[in-house]
């Protein structure tokens, strides 16, 4: 027990200091993360007129869960799908901002005469906004349904995605301290490799065992097995050496495919407040007031290089997205600073001992004066437009419109054999990695087991057979799949030439599917080369015919395939419209959303006729949800309950007019009403 003291004492006054922090930033309306790393500079050892932490070491302990769990979280906000959904627009322009950010970052630091592992780190740093940040001064200034917000929240999650991607190439280099082009390829390929793995054996697993278990999950048990999971993935992450943040973020992207991905956001939350709390407490802690003094000059002109840079770059990739200037300058604007995750790359940089230790507080505070000027800048996009609109010469009305007329256009039919070859690319990958995967645990498992119990060439022979039923199933989709599509059948009657192209495809997939064969082969049989080749040309031909391993393939897709879209098939179900009905009142410039009647609400009571949306906002009624009941093209009589969900369909200024009008609280809510008690008298 005699380690207990320090421990609860350090973790009482980190919480303490926080909480009256949080409190003090509440009041003045800014944002809470401010207000624990001021916790943190207050707790810290820089301020000793106060009680403050004792050992640091414990600190950083609860720091890194903290950035475990904020992963995880964000992994549970997070879908691949999303990804999808955000399309090129969001990925062009993140690839433009980000990219340059770094770039402007390197050579700032490489003429402040920094080394090349100290400008690396600062240019990530650099690259990074705060979704926290903006979230919050799009709530407050109610922008969210804006359309450049939307763009805005399409790049946090492209950024997002390729944060985690810099964190796991940035440990790679720091650890290697190489630069290498060969070292930074294999790590980008077992980066992906074993991302796409994780993904794919979640998306099969977790969905089915949470189907399975769901009558035994109460709040309970559906948390210590959601945390479990995560911290499972977080040690197989680090087993095969990548962080323990990746593995958070996968496992939180697995389960938000699943239908019970909003209770366990629920669950885990108050979990991610206080680990996520201590964390941005450590922050502040490494925050040396006479570093912030000392360095004031290079803290401003940094300040200067993100607020300049991060307008320029980010405006300049949303225009070469496609956008209008006015939006794209709004989008820009949004983007002008750094936050949550330009500490955690700059924590990765001080505990890998790669960044000086003066990087770590000059980076906090050129995030929290940015931080303050986020609304001012958000707040000031569209003057700013005006003035440069006025300096366009007339000619150049593409950069005002943008050329992507409508983001929601149905993207044209693209040629059949663009087609063919997109899809047999991206299954030929799929089923590569997961037939490989399956390889890598033969040789890592089952080889070593057989062979130490069955010795000699019996036990080769088992374990390959063994390993090799295992791939089947994956090495015939591998050759056969997509030569049954309608693509494949239109480009097969067009003539001999395609044709001889279809064939050469085929040959080429039974090539990759031989040389993986043969890479299972070759070390368990190494004096017979000529002989493996025989073996796998006609283990693949056997794949081919047998119909139990097409049975099996098609199994296990239509499995994943389930547990993949069983969310999205759920949603779908609830929702107002279906997706096709809704890509095609987008494309009109019909925007639907989706707006809760919170019980505060001056409307809540009333009829839709003594509201009277249309005439006062210029939005449509399509439907009412309440709890399981669906009301669809409610009349005029029907009134509106707390918590009811209306369906409503209109511009992005009408929908904008509705939610300032449901979200206005009545005024008589604050003026003091006589309190009635009562009292039970028993006689």
């Amino acid at each position: 027990m005699a380690h207990l003291p320090t421990f609860v004492t350090d973790l009482a006054i980190i919480l303490i200091t926080a909480g009256i922090a949080t409190i003090l930033f509440k009041w003045l309306k800014q944002p809470v993360v401010l207000g624990y790393i001021v916790a943190g500079v207050i707790a810290g050892p820089f301020i000793t007129w106060l009680p403050t932490v004792t050992e640091m070491v414990n600190v950083e302990t609860w720091a890194e869960i903290g950035v475990i769990f904020l992963l995880f979280a964000l992994g549970l906000e997070f879908s691949f799908k999303k990804v999808i959904e955000v399309g090129g627009t969001a990925s062009i322009a993140t690839l433009i901002n980000m990219g340059s950010m770094i770039v402007i970052g390197y050579i700032v630091g490489q003429l402040l005469g920094w080394s090349s592992m100290d400008s690396i780190f600062l240019g990530g740093m650099l690259s990074m906004s705060s979704t926290t940040i903006i979230i919050k001064a799009f709530t407050d200034m109610r922008l969210q349904k804006q359309k450049f917000a939307t763009i805005v929240f399409g790049m946090l999650i492209v950024e997002d995605l390729a944060a985690i991607l810099m964190m796991v190439l940035l440990s790679t280099v720091a650890s290697s301290s190489s630069f290498g082009g060969g070292e930074l390829f294999n790590s980008i390929f077992r980066l992906f490799f074993f991302v796409l793995i994780w993904f794919i054996a979640g998306i099969y697993i977790v969905p089915t065992m949470l189907r399975v278990l769901k009558k035994y999950l109460n709040d309970e048990t559906l948390l210590i097995l959601s945390v479990g999971l995560c911290l499972g993935m977080v040690l197989f992450a680090a087993r095969v050496g990548f962080s323990a943040a990746l593995g958070a973020f996968i496992m939180g992207s697995i389960l938000a495919e699943t239908i019970l991905v909003k209770h366990i956001e629920h669950l885990v939350e108050p979990l991610k407040n206080l680990f996520g709390a201590v964390f941005f407490v450590s922050v502040g802690m490494l925050l040396d007031p006479h570093v912030i003094v000392e360095y004031a000059g290079l803290i401003v002109m940094l300040t200067l290089v993100v607020l300049i840079g991060r307008v320029i770059f980010a405006t300049a990739g949303v225009l070469a997205a496609g956008h209008g200037l006015k939006v794209s300058i709004q989008a820009g604007c949004s983007l002008a600073q750094i936050g949550e995750f330009s500490f955690i790359i700059a924590s990765l940089g001080m505990s890998l001992g790669v960044i000086r230790p003066e990087l770590y507080p000059i980076i906090v505070a050129v995030s929290i004066i940015t931080t303050f000027t986020t609304p001012y800048f958000i707040k000031y996009a569209t003057p700013l437009y005006y003035v440069i609109e006025d300096y366009i010469p007339s000619g150049w009305e593409k950069l005002i419109h943008g050329y992507k007329r409508n983001l929601y256009e149905p993207a044209p039919d693209t040629n059949d054999w663009v087609k063919l070859l997109k899809s047999i690319a991206i299954l030929v990958g799929v089923y590569f990695t997961i037939a490989l995967a399956v390889e890598l645990l033969s040789e890592e498992f089952l080889i070593p087991f057989v062979n130490e119990n069955l010795p000699g060439v019996q036990g080769h022979v088992l374990a390959a057979v063994i390993t090799l039923l295992f791939m089947a199933p994956f090495l015939r989709a591998i050759v056969m799949k997509k030569n049954r599509s309608e693509e494949f059948r239109k480009l097969w009657q067009v003539g001999p030439f395609n044709r001889v192209v279809l064939i050469f495809l085929i040959v080429v997939r039974m090539v990759i599917c031989i040389g993986l064969v043969l890479k299972l082969l070759i070390p368990l049989f190494p004096g017979a080369t000529v002989l493996m080749g025989f073996i796998s040309l006609g283990f693949i031909v056997l794949v081919v015919y047998f119909q139990g391993f097409k049975k099996q393939s098609r199994m296990i897709e239509e499995r994943f395939l389930k547990n993949l879209n069983q969310k999205e098939l759920q949603d779908q179900k609830q929702a107002a419209f279906l997706p096709k009905t809704q890509s095609a009142l987008l494309s009109k410039q019909i925007h639907i959303e989706e707006i809760e009647i919170s019980p505060l609400s001056p409307k809540v009571g009333k009829t839709l006729k003594e509201s009277n949306f249309r005439r006062n906002t210029g939005v449509h009624i399509v439907s009412i949800i309440r709890g399981n009941k669906k009301i669809n093209i409610p009349d005029a009589n029907e009134r509106l309950y707390p918590y009811d969900k209306i369906i409503v369909a209109g511009s992005d200024k009408e929908i904008q007019r509705i939610i300032q009008t449901i979200e206005e609280r009545n005024q008589m809510l604050q003026v003091e009403e006589p309190v009635h008690h009562i009292s039970l008298i028993q006689y």
